[in-house]
């Protein structure tokens, strides 16, 4: 049975609480310990994902790992991320997380996840020293790339469609938005 406990209304939650929640219909994160909940994701957005680890595995480095979502990013005891997709050092990551700052995080952005991915997400990862930060927009398709620069974010590359981003940080990487989201 899925259940969703329920928590006194003004209370921060921890990671603890988010471990409690057995219902995997829904992604459950916490950013400074209020509860975020998104629906599961679309075909366009998991087709992003898919092309992205076939882009991204080769590249990274034998210390590193690439992953899909659903891997849980603990920042603190109040912020637990899930990114869309995640590239960490091989000994931040436990049997249930990668405990710590994350050397990539890239978001697909949904319409219901906008807000999230542009604003709050970035902000969040920027502040525990994430240096890298992706954003991928499906719908028209377009690729940004961050890196951060002392405690913010600033834009290293953008391509739309089928203009080609010809990144060396963190991997040596040439990334088309129209190939991530061609459902060739």
């Amino acid at each position: 049975m899925m259940t969703v406990p329920s928590f006194a209304h003004g209370d921060r939650l921890t990671r603890r609480d988010l471990e409690a929640i057995t219902d995997e219909r829904h992604r459950y994160e916490l950013v400074d310990g209020t509860l975020l909940v998104s629906p599961s994701p679309r075909p366009l957005h998991q087709r992003v994902v898919a092309r992205l680890l076939a882009a991204l595995s080769p590249v990274c480095p034998a210390d590193c790992e690439v992953l899909p979502a659903p891997v849980d990013v603990v920042l603190d005891e109040f912020t637990v991320m899930i990114p869309d997709v995640v590239v960490g050092r091989r000994e931040t990551f436990t049997e249930r997380a990668l405990v710590g700052v994350p050397v990539l995080a890239v978001e697909v952005v949904s319409p219901s996840s906008r807000y999230i991915d542009r604003h709050l997400k970035p902000a969040r990862l920027a502040a525990a020293g994430c240096p890298f930060y992706w954003v991928i927009e499906p719908n028209e398709p377009t690729l940004s790339c961050f890196r951060l620069e002392g405690t913010e974010y600033v834009l290293d590359a953008e391509v739309t469609g089928d203009e080609i981003a010809h990144l060396e940080v963190p991997y040596r990487l040439d990334l088309s938005p129209a190939d991530l989201v061609s459902s060739y």
